[in-house]
């Protein structure tokens, strides 16, 4: 192998804390099943009871993609999750300021990194949508002052507590679990057992009357996926902490198909039992409070402030996981030479304290917003760009005769890569395409004009960034091209 390959390995050792085992990381994130709630009531008017073959099959898809990012983070073990791996693969040490290459690792990373980051301010804002439909005591409060509040407790107090590092992210993550997805796991089970769930609801709502698979009908079945993979793909979180894994080359796959098998059964048996519970027409009415009319059936009315209870904490938990995959994004970048060198900064528990400063700040500007959709269709088609710059890094890995023998932690079965390459293509052209414009259609120019806005906003920073900063950071000293 080339003394120019560097995987990662050795130098960088010592920064962000290795202190977690895969049982861990998956408790980071076991609060990724929550985002179907409100997600569903986006995708079912337009779906119906197929919602339940879109988000089945969403999770599905991304085994395909989670594969190959397992082999590449353990290649990597080093880096900080996938932005730190692209980072390494598409830039190389002679790489000049301005190179087109480093600015499609950086601009990847920064799609990526606003796919996480703004999931605090969205279930700060739902919080308090709970609080004042369903509490009087609320009702009379400025709605934003209290949106602010919420948002101020709930992500400051997750600031506080990783500050101890991931450890004491994980034990938060135990609590939260157990106190929000098993009661809610217990109310939908229930409907099994008491004869509110009914097959009929789904077969009589499996699609709407207009339906006709119409050009139109298969963009927005498309637009649709690109908005479902926000919620039913992000369990590729785990892989954020590669860094911070004692042993990386086996934590990190066992991270990901624990996470991936728990997604995929949690995402079927939620969508199917809300469906045959309440049919089409009580989903809507329902909206995105799903939960509260299925536990007033199993429970009666006092089974409404327990579903809000639960959903409550449930919404805490995906906090604390986008808070987390926020700051490791950004971290990465700053690592990268990709953003101020500041946001490095690591404090005594290996935390990089002042990307939890940002992530606190920028959900705070976003809760202004007031509306959850303009944000989460914007980090949608952020994701989209962030997966597919990750997916061609992984493509190029396998064959770039340069990172031929590189030792991989971990393998995808073999030729993964071509699968890669076609989820390349879906991301790029189908998905992002119809999710704009199942965006521009449901919620028209000015949600669309946000993402719009928040994505290319990069490109000055990254302009500016690299004026300023000229070198890239030790770890965003990458591997040189084989064409050099």
């Amino acid at each position: 192998m080339s003394e120019d390959v560097n995987t990662g390995s050795g130098s960088n050792v010592g920064e962000l804390v290795r202190s977690i085992t895969w049982k861990q990381g998956t408790l980071i994130v076991l609060g990724i099943p929550i985002l179907i709630l409100p997600s569903i009531f986006d995708v079912s008017g337009i779906l119906w009871s197929f919602s339940i073959v879109l988000w089945t099959f969403s999770v599905i898809q991304a085994f395909f993609q989670n594969i190959a990012f397992g082999e590449l983070a353990t290649t990597f073990p080093d880096t900080v999750g996938l932005p730190g791996a692209v980072n390494k693969i598409m830039t190389t040490k002679k790489t000049s300021k301005y190179n087109l290459k480093k600015f499609i690792a950086a601009f990847g990373a920064w799609g990526y990194w606003f796919a996480w980051t703004p999931a605090p301010a969205v279930f700060s804002i739902m919080i308090t949508d709970y609080l004042v439909s369903y509490f009087d005591i609320f009702a009379s409060m400025n709605y934003t002052l209290l949106s602010l509040t919420v948002g101020a407790i709930a992500i400051g107090g997750f600031f506080f507590i990783n500050l101890r590092g991931l450890s004491g992210s994980s034990r938060a993550g135990l609590i939260l679990a157990f106190s929000s997805i098993i009661p809610i796991v217990v109310i939908l089970g229930a409907t099994f057992f008491t004869g509110d769930f009914s097959i009929g609801n789904i077969q009589n709502g499996w699609l709407p009357p207009s339906w006709e698979w119409s050009s139109i009908d298969i963009v927005m079945l498309f637009g649709c996926f690109g908005l479902a993979q926000w919620s039913s793909c992000a369990w590729e979180g785990c892989v954020i902490y590669g860094s911070e894994y004692k042993e990386p080359g086996s934590d990190i796959p066992k991270a990901l198909f624990a996470c991936g098998i728990i997604c995929l059964v949690l995402y079927f048996f939620m969508s199917f039992s809300v469906f045959g519970t309440l049919g089409v027409d009580g989903v809507e009415e329902g909206g995105y409070a799903t939960l509260v009319p299925i536990a007033v059936l199993v429970f009666g009315d006092f089974g409404s402030a327990i579903a809000v209870i639960f959903l409550l904490v449930a919404m805490l938990l995906i906090i604390q996981t986008g808070f987390l995959g926020g700051s490791r994004s950004m971290y990465a970048l700053a690592k990268a030479g990709q953003m101020p060198k500041f946001f490095t900064k690591l404090n005594k528990n290996g935390t990089p304290v002042y990307t939890l400063v940002l992530a606190f700040l920028i959900n705070m500007a976003l809760i202004f917003v007031g509306n959850p959709i303009p944000i989460i269709s914007a980090s949608g088609m952020a994701y989209c760009i962030g997966i597919s710059v990750t997916l061609a890094a992984y493509y190029i890995s396998k064959t770039n005769p340069k990172f031929k023998e590189l030792k991989r932690g971990w393998y995808a079965p073999r030729g993964w890569k071509w699968i890669a390459l076609v989820m390349i293509g879906y991301q790029m052209f189908l998905l992002l395409p119809c999710l704009f414009y199942w965006n521009y259609t449901i919620y028209g120019v000015s949600s669309t004009m946000l993402g719009i806005i928040i994505i290319m906003i990069y490109v000055p920073i990254w302009l500016i960034v690299q004026y300023y900063e000229g070198k890239s950071s030790e770890d965003g000293e990458p591997i040189q091209e084989a064409t050099e």
